[in-house]
């Protein structure tokens, strides 16, 4: 049976947040608020588990999963390297609605879907989200709904698409504009815009002294 938590009121979201460190530790599944939309997460290093995430969704590995942190110092031990650019960009939009695509370390044992040596990170802009990251590490976390549904901008409209697929519910209110981060590809030579979102590719272009967009 699922469980939802209010984590508008300090018990209950001191016990959700328990639950949910709990789930996670035990290779189940829960779904948080973020700064965009609502995800749905799992332990980052527990492949059953990120299996049982795509499932839920409805959705193959040749899409993965991106990997959400609680802190900047997390990415180091992730990516086989944080470039100058990396370091601009979180520094000037994380916590914040900007993903970064990065070579991740080779010796970390963890499947996230067909990634071709590369992870996707983010540090969301949210408390409860935050908390949570810092007591259980990288989670991977897609957007908490149906592959091809709306993404859900309250935890009632994740519940409404995922059901009992998901063990525990951390309802932080509704998300507003249901608007998903700007990803930022940089495995190559130049940096590749592969999605604007939240962040306007003026401002990652700003940040990085270069023009940045999609890729040729």
């Amino acid at each position: 049976m699922s469980a939802v938590y209010d984590c508008s009121n300090p018990d209950t979201r001191a016990d959700g947040l328990r639950a949910a460190a709990s789930a996670v530790r035990s290779s189940r599944l829960v779904v948080l608020p973020t700064d965009t939309v609502y995800g749905i997460g799992a332990d980052a290093f527990d492949a059953g588990a990120v299996r049982s995430l795509l499932q839920a969704k409805h959705r193959g590995p040749d899409m993965p999963v991106g990997v959400l942190v609680g802190s900047w110092s997390t990415v180091d031990g992730l990516v086989l390297g944080v470039p100058q650019q990396a370091r601009a960009l979180i520094e000037a939009f994380w916590p914040g609605d900007l993903s970064i695509v990065l070579p991740h370390a080779p010796s970390l044992n963890w499947d996230l879907g067909t990634t071709r040596g590369t992870v996707m990170l983010r540090m969301p802009l949210h408390p409860v989200a935050i908390e949570l990251l810092r007591e259980v590490g990288p989670m991977a976390v897609s957007s908490a709904n149906v592959s091809g549904q709306p993404p859900a901008a309250t935890a009632q409209e994740a519940k409404d698409q995922l059901g009992e697929s998901v063990s525990v519910y951390l309802d932080g209110g509704p998300s507003g504009d249901p608007v998903p981060s700007t990803i930022v590809d940089l495995t190559g030579e130049s940096p590749v815009l592969l999605r604007e979102g939240a962040v306007k590719a003026e401002a990652v272009s700003e940040v990085l002294g270069t023009e940045v967009g999609p890729r040729p």
